[in-house]
């Protein structure tokens, strides 16, 4: 099945609170509110990617997903992954859509802090708008050149894919690049996936690969007999 093709006209996949997606929506916002109520250190929720491997602050890529420390951010990130989340749901599952979604967030955030050992990075990423994006873009590569909308207006999916890397490289130009890169990570995850990097599928390509360079082995093998003495007689072989 195909996810529900429309973002921001209604009518998306799942309404109760039991779906992957509305968790995901629901996870964000009280892991928000969390960080918010407990104040600076709140703050140790957020991913620091100097602080995971000097202070052994490991839990931060886990948990920096769930944390945005802005009502805008937190309200249409909610939003954002409840609608765009069910309709991943609605074609992946509950368990795929977990594990791209959020653990695709993870890991830009372990990507973080290997990039932390090559250039200094600042403290403090809120991750939920990651996980948003990775959200986001994966939905518009899954529909592809397939029907959208976004508001009512008809686009394809990889033209809604690219409204959400806009966003990235907007914020990007208003602000500091420093703190996109979490996004453009994700961004990059979204695709490997979407267009064959899964495992499952990877795995496949190898396998096809090997088999055929074995079929192009034994054909190196074979001899065609093109003249009639070539050919074996015919009167031994019944």
């Amino acid at each position: 099945m195909r996810p529900m093709r429309s973002m921001g006209g209604g009518g998306f996949g799942f309404t109760g609170v039991e779906s992957m997606a509305a968790k995901l929506a629901i996870g964000l916002v009280v892991g928000s509110v969390i960080s918010l109520a407990l104040g600076n250190a709140g703050m140790l929720l957020l991913l620091s990617p100097g602080g995971v491997i000097f202070d052994l602050q490991v839990w931060q890529p886990f948990t920096y997903a769930f944390v945005e420390r802005n009502p805008i951010g937190i309200i249409f990130g909610a939003i954002i992954l409840y609608s765009i989340g069910g309709g991943l749901e609605m074609s992946w599952g509950s368990r795929r859509l977990l594990w791209v979604v959020w653990g695709g967030t993870v890991l830009s955030a372990f990507l973080m802090v290997l990039l932390n050992l090559v250039m200094p990075l600042p403290s403090g990423y809120p991750g939920g708008s990651v996980m948003t994006t990775l959200a986001w873009v994966a939905y518009g590569l899954s529909i592809g050149r397939g029907q959208s909308n976004f508001w009512g207006i008809p686009i394809t999916g990889n033209v809604l894919a690219a409204i959400g890397v806009g966003f990235v490289l907007l914020n990007g130009l208003a602000g500091s690049w420093v703190s996109q890169i979490p996004q453009l990570f994700a961004i990059l995850i979204a695709f490997a996936y979407v267009k064959g990097g899964s495992p499952r599928r990877l795995m496949l390509r190898v396998q096809h690969w090997r088999l055929q360079r074995q079929l192009r082995g034994r054909s190196r093998h074979l001899k065609v007999l093109s003249r009639e003495q070539d050919r074996p007689d015919d009167r031994y072989l019944n």
